[in-house]
Order: structure tokens, then C-alpha cells, then sequence
């Protein structure tokens, strides 16, 4: 009875070293699994139901050989899964051929498949690392060999355990791999390109799906952090993988309902950052329109309560906004340096997602509602350059300039040597909001930073003469109107020096010059503005006023008649 006991408890703590790849601790309980049966001369229960055949003596023979077998098993899946934990498969990597741990692997393993003592099961299993190591040793051949013994496909997942289910699972991804390795023509193999690809694409389906399972029934038993992976990428690069094999057979209608098999899954802990990797491919396929005009609509059953998405581009939005709702909750926001990789990750993960938000949305026009989603994101934000700017710039395109200030003030904080954002501030206060003075602080600004403003330097002069122009118009006294055109005008000259070759800086310049009554240098740089850009369309209502102004009126009205043939619905 103690024997039985203890073979029991062994048995469970093997099940759980390998359910949870606690492979470092494999090797001991191998240990005290031949003591045990030492110990007890043979009569050991709990692992094998070994059946008394002739004698007591004859028993414990036949339970050591099992014994030993299955200790060969586990040592060679131990050995090899810690070499790959050691020593992981990058993609692109060439085959490894043999290495010193790999030959004691294989020693192992032949020593359990030769000898055919132990249960079908296990014998299934060793048939499964033998091909694994083929994989990882570069033998393509004899890894498709050894899964073609096996027969994956009659291998049954009900009841299995836990580990076996991620073995299978990992067979699946592994042949996939296999079959793309084999060069096209292979005896072997079919030789009908759409055969192959096809298999591929179920290789990967059938591991994507028993990957699902796995996951789902890790966490029914309490394995906190399942530790399922395989191939190149890992249990989510399959997602991927299989839907650039659809694209490649134009099959993406079927990739996307791959998609939506994955995605209606029962979820748990372990598949939500599954799922966030499954809708960022989808919806990136929809925005990238490679999903193209036939692809086939979400049907569901319609109900008064459910959203049912009429088209490709609300069926992205639904996802991008489950996808948001998905990376608040699992935000990680502590500045603790423990929790810096979480962070990192974490914040990528959110940047993905409302990058994703601003194309989709963007194209359909929809700054306000952009808006509001960013400002959710805010609470990843801190020194985060990216999501202030795209704040800013969905808030400027929703028609919010105050608000859109105050976050470009935030944004030149966090990049104070960016001229760009400055001029964007400009822009918004001499227009709309009229706030002359920050304009010329923001365009002040620009000055300042000299030659590391670069090309925009000109634009800096161009915004602070806008700004003395604009107060000038503002201005109720004379002395003080004169003062602010004085300053636009030697403004205007200096952007004009800077960028000779900038249409609007030699307009603003003929402008003012218009302004402050000196006709004949303003139609000259008026013309010079034509000649840099000549379907300007403010450029010809200029000189047509100039022109009118020097009693030209036969020319002006040639100017009128030419810019309304260009420009028949402008009534200015």
C-alpha cells in the first residue's frame, strides 16, 4: 500500500513538472522513481498497471524494464526542451545539425522506442520529441518521417493531459514548418503546389485549434502561466503564419474566418493577449484592404440588443474598440524600475491599437470620436511624446483649438527642439482662436532655436509676421498700427531671404507691401509668388487688386476671367 502511494504521488508530481516545464527537476524524480521500485522490490503500482505473469521475480523484471523506458523518455524530453530553453529556434536560423546534449537526447529516446516496453501512449510521446529533435537538428525528412509513424490525426484529445495536449499541438506547427522546409518536387511529397500549401495551412489550423484547448484547459486545472511554444514564433505566430499562407493562396476570405473562429473561443487569462494579437492581424488586413471588396460579412443572428456589423469597416472599428477596452484594463501604469518591461509592453501594446484607432477613423472622418479614445489613452502617456502629439492632432481635425493648444503645450515640452510643433500652435491661435500674443510666444519660440530650426526657420519668421500684421489690424491707434506693420514687413523680408523659393513667403510679403501702399514692389513679388506657384488662387486676387489699383483695369480683368476658369466656384 506505501508503494502504491508513492508511485501515486510520483506519477502526479511528473504530470505537473511537465505540465508546467519544470524540466530541471525531471531528472530527480526519475531518480526516486528507480529507487522506489528498488526499494520495494518491484511491486510498484501507481505509474504502470503491469500484470503478474509467472512469478513475483518475473514481475519486478518486467516492471524495472517499464520503469527504465520511461525514465529514458522523460531524461531525453527533459534534456531537449531545456537545450531549446537555453538555446531557442530564431527564425531565419539555419539548421543546428548534431550538438554533444542533442546525441544524449537521441540516446535516450532510441533506447525507449527500441526496446517497445512501454504503453502506447508513451510510446506516442517519445515518437514525438524523436521528431521534434529531427526538427531541431535540421533533419526535415526524418522529423515528417517520424510524425507519418505516428499518424497525428488518430491521436485523441479527449481526457488527455494537459502536457500531451500541448505535445500535440506542437507536432501540428512543427510538420507545418517541415513541410515549408522541404524543397517543392520532393518524392516525398505532393508535388501539386496547392496540395502542399494546403496541408501547411491545416497543419497550422489543427495546431491553432489544440493550442486553444490546451489554454482552456491549463487554467480548468490552476497552471497560472501555460507554457506552450513551439516553431518560430510561438502559439500566436501560428495566427500569423496561417493568414500569410491564406494570402498567398488569395484565399483571404477564409483567413478572415480563421479570425473569427480564434476569436469567438472561450477566453481565458492566457488567450486575452491572444486575442489582442488576432484582432491588431485582422484589422490590419481590413485597413490595408487586403481583405478586398468580396470579402464575407459577420453574420450573426439579429437581435435588438446585438451590433451586428454592416461592412468590412465597421467590423474593424468593432474590433479596434474591444481591442482599446482590452489594453485600458490590462494597463500596467506602476513607474516601479520591477515593472519596467510590463510597461514597456504594455504601452506598445496601447500605441498599436490607437495608431490602428486614427487610420480607421480617420478615414471615415471621425475626429471626435478619435478624440475621445486618445484622451483615454492618457493614462499611458506620461512623457510619451507619440500619444500627446496624436492627441493634439485629432483634437486640431475635431475643431477643439484650445483644447489642441494646451496639449501642443505639453508636446514642446517633451520635445523642445521640434519646430514643427510650435507652428502648429501658431496656426491655431492667429486663426480660429485669435490669441495673438501666445501666437507670437509659440512663433518666438521657432526664432530661438536659430539653425536647429533648419528649413523652418522661415516658416517662424513667416508666422511672427502674420502675427504683427494680424495686432496691427487690431490695433486702434495709428503709432501702433504703423509699429506692427513695420515689424510684419521686416519679417515678411526675412522669410522671404531665408526661402526664396517658398510661394508664400513672397505673398505675404507683396501683402503687406499692398498694405502699406508700396504698389510696385508688392505686384513684383506677387508675380515672383505666380512664378513659384501659379494656380494659386490668392496669389491671382492679389495681383488682380494690384493691377486695378495701378488703373491696369483691362489686365485685371484678364487675371479675373483666367483665375475664375480655374477656380469657377470661388466668388471672391
Amino acid at each position: 500500500m506505501t508503494a502504491r502511494k508513492s508511485g501515486s504521488r510520483l506519477e502526479t508530481e511528473i504530470e505537473r513538472c511537465r505540465s508546467e516545464a519544470q524540466w530541471d527537476k525531471i531528472p530527480e524524480l526519475v531518480r526516486q522513481l528507480s529507487a522506489k521500485l528498488i526499494s520495494n522490490g518491484g511491486e510498484w503500482w501507481g505509474l504502470f498497471a503491469v500484470v503478474w505473469l509467472v512469478s513475483s521475480v518475473d514481475c519486478a523484471v518486467c516492471v524495472c524494464v517499464c520503469v527504465d523506458d520511461l525514465g529514458e523518455l522523460l531524461l531525453g524530453e527533459a534534456k531537449l526542451q531545456q537545450y531549446l530553453k537555453e538555446n531557442p529556434i530564431k527564425q531565419g536560423a539555419s539548421p543546428r545539425g548534431n550538438r554533444p546534449r542533442l546525441v544524449e537526447v537521441r540516446k535516450h529516446l532510441t533506447a525507449a522506442l527500441d526496446r517497445g516496453n512501454l504503453k502506447p501512449d508513451y510510446m506516442q510521446e517519445a515518437s514525438l520529441l524523436m521528431a521534434k529533435l529531427s526538427y531541431v537538428e535540421g533533419d526535415h525528412r526524418e522529423a515528417l518521417s517520424q510524425y507519418s509513424r505516428v499518424n497525428l490525426d488518430q491521436l485523441q484529445l479527449v481526457g488527455t493531459p494537459v502536457y500531451r495536449l500541448s505535445m500535440i499541438a506542437e507536432a501540428y506547427a512543427t510538420k507545418g514548418l517541415c513541410l515549408e522546409k522541404i524543397p517543392f518536387g520532393s518524392p516525398a511529397l505532393s508535388n501539386r503546389s496547392v496540395d502542399r500549401d494546403q496541408e501547411i495551412i491545416t497543419c497550422y489550423e489543427k495546431s491553432g485549434d489544440i493550442a486553444l484547448i490546451y489554454l482552456q484547459e491549463a487554467e480548468k486545472v490552476g497552471l497560472v502561466s501555460p507554457h506552450i511554444k513551439w516553431g518560430r514564433y510561438g502559439h500566436r505566430g501560428q495566427i500569423g503564419e496561417v493568414t500569410c499562407l491564406f494570402s498567398m493562396c488569395s484565399n483571404l476570405t477564409r483567413g478572415v474566418g480563421r479570425f473569427r473562429e480564434i476569436l469567438r473561443a472561450v477566453e481565458t487569462r492566457t488567450t486575452q493577449n491572444l486575442r489582442m494579437v488576432s484582432t491588431k492581424l485582422w484589422k490590419w488586413m481590413y485597413l490595408s484592404g487586403l481583405t478586398g471588396e468580396g470579402s464575407a460579412i459577420l453574420t450573426l443572428l439579429s437581435c435588438s440588443s446585438l451590433f451586428c456589423p454592416q461592412e468590412n469597416t465597421e467590423e474593424a472599428l468593432l474590433l479596434l474598440l474591444i481591442s482599446e477596452s482590452m489594453a485600458n484594463r490590462d494597463a500596467v501604469l506602476s513607474r516601479i524600475p520591477e515593472h519596467n518591461n510590463d510597461r514597456i509592453i504594455s504601452l506598445q501594446s496601447a500605441s498599436v491599437v490607437y495608431d490602428l484607432l486614427t487610420i480607421a477613423l480617420g478615414r471615415r472622418g471621425q475626429y471626435e470620436m478619435l478624440s475621445e479614445c486618445l484622451e483615454r489613452a492618457m493614462k499611458f502617456a506620461f512623457e510619451e511624446f507619440h500619444l500627446w502629439y496624436q492627441l493634439a492632432l485629432s483634437l486640431m481635425a475635431a475643431g477643439k483649438s484650445a483644447r489642441a493648444v494646451k496639449v501642443l503645450k505639453e508636446c514642446i515640452r517633451l520635445k523642445p527642439d521640434d519646430p514643427t510643433i510650435p507652428l502648429l500652435a501658431v496656426k491655431l491661435c492667429i486663426g480660429n482662436l485669435h490669441w495673438l500674443e501666445e501666437g507670437e510666444r509659440f512663433a518666438q519660440m521657432v526664432l530661438d532655436m536659430g539653425e536647429k530650426a533648419a528649413e523652418f526657420r522661415a516658416k517662424g519668421y513667416l508666422a511672427v509676421g502674420l502675427v504683427y500684421s494680424l495686432r496691427a489690424t487690431d490695433a486702434s491707434l495709428r503709432g501702433m498700427q504703423e509699429e506692427y506693420q513695420k515689424k510684419a514687413l521686416g519679417a515678411f523680408q526675412r522669410a522671404q531671404s531665408l526661402s526664396p523659393t517658398d510661394h508664400l513667403a513672397a505673398f505675404y510679403l507683396a501683402l503687406q507691401l499692398a498694405v502699406s501702399r508700396q504698389i510696385p514692389e508688392a505686384l513684383g513679388y506677387v508675380r515672383q509668388a505666380l512664378q513659384l506657384q501659379g494656380d494659386d488662387v490668392h496669389c491671382l486676387h492679389l495681383l488682380a487688386l494690384l493691377l486695378s489699383a495701378q488703373k491696369h483695369y483691362h489686365d485685371a480683368l484678364n487675371i479675373v476671367e483666367m483665375a475664375l476658369s480655374e477656380y469657377p466656384e470661388n466668388f471672391v
